[in-house]
């Protein structure tokens, strides 16, 4: 039996990544909401996940945190989540852990807030070079790797697409310009049905954290 804890999905981009890849393949599981109000450590999660974050995965009860091991968990039964060339997959790999672990300016300046519709404003230089990386790695990945089978990042939906999904819907919320290659797979990755589920789902919460949603006169108001 698998369960899924996850949290708001107005805010909870870790969370985003491991639902996605559930719905994809269409596994059955039970999805358990917790709120993740407040920045700070939360012991009362403890008990769900024995790094006190979600998402987290429970198998027969069995614990898997952190977004990266859940995908890697579900790959070994649904090996199709990498791509099949060596080099795709090397290079698949690379950039989601390089997505896991980085682009931290680009994090703090714009939040995962699926509720904002941004004018936009042009990002400070330290935000910009995120942003530039993450154009550096989609049009890479889609100039050299990208086949016929699909408009994903490799072709067909990849784990590297759960992870970048996130920044997809931030680079949306927020107004972010984008080259004609990177836009075109932000759209791609926008239309994905299950990811269309998330967001119409997170429209509908209620609980409002203040520290991301004061963000409107930032980047213009509202479109």
């Amino acid at each position: 039996m698998l369960e899924l804890y996850i949290g708001n999905k107005n805010y909870s981009s870790w969370s985003l990544r491991a639902w996605l890849l559930l719905k994809h393949l269409d596994l059955p599981f039970v999805e358990h909401w917790v709120s993740v109000a407040g920045r700070d450590y939360n012991p009362a999660l403890k008990p769900l996940a024995g790094n006190a974050r979600v998402p987290c995965l429970h198998v027969d009860g069995f614990q898997i945190w952190e977004s990266l091991a859940i995908a890697e968990y579900l790959a070994e039964s649904q090996p199709a989540l990498w791509p099949a060339d060596a080099q795709a997959r090397a290079r698949a790999r690379s950039i989601a852990a390089e997505m896991h672990a980085g682009f931290t300016n680009l994090r703090s300046a714009m939040p995962m807030n699926l509720k904002l519709r941004l004018k936009g404003k042009p990002a400070a230089p330290a935000v910009q070079r995120d942003i530039d990386r993450v154009v550096e790695i989609w049009e890479e990945a889609r100039g050299r790797f990208a086949t016929a089978d699909g408009p994903y990042l490799f072709g067909a939906f990849s784990i590297a697409d759960a992870m970048f999904a996130p920044v997809a819907c931030r680079f949306d919320c927020y107004n972010v310009p984008l080259p004609t290659v990177a836009a075109a797979y932000r759209d791609a990755i926008l239309a994905h049905p299950a990811l269309g589920e998330w967001r119409a789902a997170a429209l509908q919460e209620v609980e409002a954290h203040p520290h991301y949603d004061n963000l409107a006169a930032q980047y213009g108001g509202p479109r």
